[in-house]
């Protein structure tokens, strides 16, 4: 039988989305459980594959990666062993913060971070054109940020309080 969060889990992943050091003492004092099921219901939750890892969240500009490039890539031939070869090179570039095959009028989709435009056309000229089985490239570059999350809208708003301390 396959397991589904309930709305407790959901709290739980919606409050270490928020803070990922979020300790299981605080999650079980805002949502009224022992530290004990929450310590359960975290593993539970890591092994079902739920949370897959913990990370911090960086301020790139302050990391000197300040251009964001949407990079469209058509490639000329589309075989069983084509697509998983250029998926398994693109995804050893650092510069490729996300990779997504497409359906439409493109194969692939990229999001790119580097410093700037300079470090783009380097990126360009001497990574991603050189791939083989590449038809068409085609960019467009980030001039402003107005909303960038990371977090899953779980909707679960954490309404669960402590009230009564639940085992």
């Amino acid at each position: 039988m396959s397991f589904i969060p309930d709305q407790i889990d959901m709290c739980i992943m919606d409050i270490l989305q928020e803070d990922a050091r979020t300790t299981n003492k605080e999650i079980a004092s805002r949502l009224g459980k022992s530290v004990t099921s929450i310590f359960e219901r975290v593993k539970r939750l890591e092994a079902e594959g739920y949370i897959l890892r913990y990370i911090a969240v960086l301020n790139k500009n302050k990391l000197g990666k300040n251009l964001v490039a949407y990079t469209s890539v058509t490639l000329k031939e589309h075989g069983q062993d084509r697509l998983p070869a250029f998926e398994e090179k693109i995804n050893t570039f650092p510069e490729v913060m996300e990779c997504y095959k497409m359906n439409g009028q493109f194969d692939y989709l990229l999001k790119v971070l580097v410093a700037d435009m300079e470090a783009y056309e380097h990126f360009n000229l001497t990574k991603l054109s050189r791939l083989d089985n590449i038809y068409k490239i085609r960019s467009l570059f980030v001039l402003s940020e107005s909303k960038c999350e990371v977090e899953l809208n779980l909707k679960t708003g954490q309404q669960i309080k402590p009230q009564q301390k639940n085992k």
